[in-house]
């Protein structure tokens, strides 16, 4: 694990990736812009079911974050894009493995962390082929809601597979 990633293993935003990202989609916006961006994307969803948490981020994500922007003495909302949808090719990519993930009291490795733009956008829970892959689901994916929630505030796609079958799903 990289140390430039990430502060500690509670954060599941790769804010060394977001940042970037928002400036290079955003341009026409000044860095007060993406320091708000980053504050609203990161803040603590833990008192909301994570069906609620997900909801809001996939807000976010779709839409993009409203910001209170500065110019010439008065103030303006601004939208700031956290994915292009358009141009795939203009986000930041990544599959992080065996990436540490701490809760509030335990601490788990999920298999595989799929980013796009240091959001954690897929998870996948891989298991041997001799293995049923409701194991997966019923060991793994349950263990991870209750441990390390904030890991589903974000995500789009659990992909669930044993080598022979795969499951996609969602929260």
């Amino acid at each position: 694990e990289k140390k430039h990633m990430r502060e500690n293993r509670s954060e599941i935003v790769l804010k060394a990736f977001l940042r970037p990202a928002l400036e290079k989609l955003n341009p026409q916006l000044p860095p007060a812009a993406f320091d708000q961006v980053m504050e609203e994307l990161t803040r603590d969803r833990s008192a909301m079911t994570l069906v609620n948490a997900n909801e809001q981020v996939w807000h976010l994500l779709r839409d993009g974050v409203s910001v209170e922007i500065e110019k010439d003495g008065e103030t303006t909302q601004e939208r700031v894009r956290l994915i292009d949808f358009e141009q795939p090719d203009n986000n930041h990519f990544l599959l992080v493995s065996q990436l540490w993930v701490t809760g509030e009291m335990h601490t788990r490795r999920p298999d595989l962390v799929g980013y796009i733009n240091g959001i954690p956008l897929v998870l996948f829970e891989l298991k041997a082929s001799h293995k049923h892959l409701k194991n997966a689901y019923q060991q793994n994916i349950r263990d991870y809601k209750d441990t390390i929630p904030q890991i589903f505030w974000y995500n789009a796609f659990i992909v669930l597979s044993n080598g022979i079958e795969a499951k996609v799903g969602t929260l």
